[in-house]
């Protein structure tokens, strides 16, 4: 049991001097942090926290598995070679100060255009609401269907910069007709499919 703790503590260290490199300004104050990034179209995401220990907190969203935790896993922390990774930023404020500056900041960052990967409206205490629904369990048919969009994705990237398509005959009969615009609408099937960040 002793060894299991070391080694966490040692991950939590290896993880705080990464976030230093990061941004060296981070610190173990109490205060408001801030998750930002941007995507390949522009979109911008946010998610806001509160923390009696702001470094500690953002440490452990590098090893947890909460929304936010698989959104930084998946995206990275931002860099030059990263650009759409997820950009660290905080304000210190009194811990008495917290859940009034942490919804008042999920609140502006809305305002301004974020989509927020919150789930509550901020605060440990009154005022706290739900605004965004919780992810559903993903089943057997979800993971038929993005296994699709994925493929679908891959083959129309091939076609749209390697390959054509025509029918075996050069006048094509009407099954020849109906498989043409099934396969055009499998090259189009991604597209018409959310893609979640």
């Amino acid at each position: 049991m002793n060894y299991n703790i070391k080694k966490v503590k040692a991950v939590e260290q290896k993880n705080k001097q990464k976030l230093l490199s990061i941004n060296g300004k981070l610190n173990e104050k109490s205060g408001i942090y801030f998750l930002t990034r941007f995507d390949e179209n522009e979109i911008k995401y946010a998610y806001i926290g509160q923390a009696k220990h702001i470094l500690t907190r953002i440490s452990q969203h590098l090893v947890g598995y909460q929304y936010i935790d698989l959104s930084i896993k998946k995206h990275g922390l931002y860099s030059l070679q990263n650009p759409y990774g997820w950009k660290i930023g905080f304000i210190n404020f009194p811990i008495s100060d917290l859940d009034e500056k942490e919804q008042y900041y999920i609140k502006m960052y809305a305002q301004n255009g974020y989509q927020l990967r919150n789930k509550t409206s901020g605060s440990q205490g009154s005022g706290k609401r739900k605004i965004d629904e919780y992810r559903p369990q993903k089943g057997y048919r979800d993971g038929i269907n993005q296994g699709y969009k994925n493929a679908s994705k891959e083959v129309s990237h091939l076609f749209d910069l390697h390959l054509d398509y025509k029918t075996k005959s050069d006048k094509p009969n009407k099954n020849q007709e109906k498989a043409i615009e099934k396969f055009k609408e499998f090259l189009k099937f991604y597209k018409a499919g959310d893609e979640c960040d």
